[in-house]
């Protein structure tokens, strides 16, 4: 059983500075998205990973890379962000100006995926992470994370909407009691 969960949130992009919701896009990371995962290789460098695991997706797998660790990591699919389907690109204030209350952990995207299409693929990713022995890293996305720590403790998707994560946030998942999942670490940043 994997003892702990190392979650990696990629560095910024032009779009997750601006607030645009980015699924699909495979945008790279801004110069300073650059420099933050320069900085993830000191600050991951206390851990002895088993097993790397990154999104697909540019923005992961650069950072994955500037961290030192892409040589070693498998692309899983699984890991890649929330589809925002119709809302690719569009602010959150964008968006409720068309659907007022509007929440992606509970209301989801037209065209894209559904709270309980990303819960499934979230369970897939817990299932597999704990077939896994040792340290696991996962260098992944924002609104994917969080719903993936929210299902690693039993939590619905829409508890997700509590979790702030920033770019180039450092969380783990792990357990209390060794026997009980639990989130020990959330958006551990720079300083």
């Amino acid at each position: 059983m994997a003892q702990k969960i190392i979650l990696i949130r990629h560095g910024e992009t032009a779009w997750s500075l601006s607030g645009q919701h980015t699924s699909n896009t495979d945008l790279p990371l801004t110069p300073n998205g650059e420099r933050q995962a320069v900085a993830l290789r000191g600050r991951l460098q206390e851990f002895s990973f088993a097993r790397v695991l990154t999104s697909p997706l540019l923005r992961a797998r650069r950072t994955c890379e500037l961290a030192g660790f892409l040589g070693d990591a498998r692309e899983d699919a699984d890991l890649k962000e929330w589809d925002y389907g119709d809302y690719e690109g569009k602010t959150t204030a964008a968006i409720q100006a068309q659907r007022p209350g509007w929440n992606v952990f509970r209301d989801g995207c037209p065209n894209g995926e559904s709270p309980e299409a990303i819960g499934a693929r979230a369970d897939r990713v817990v299932q597999a992470l704990r077939a896994m022995d040792g340290l696991v890293g996962v260098f992944s996305h924002g609104h994917f994370l969080r719903v993936l720590a929210m299902r690693w403790i039993g939590l619905p998707v829409v508890t997700g909407q509590y979790f702030k994560l920033d770019a180039a946030s450092i969380s783990i998942l792990g357990h209390e009691h060794e026997t009980d999942p639990a989130i020990t670490l959330w958006n551990a940043g720079e300083g």
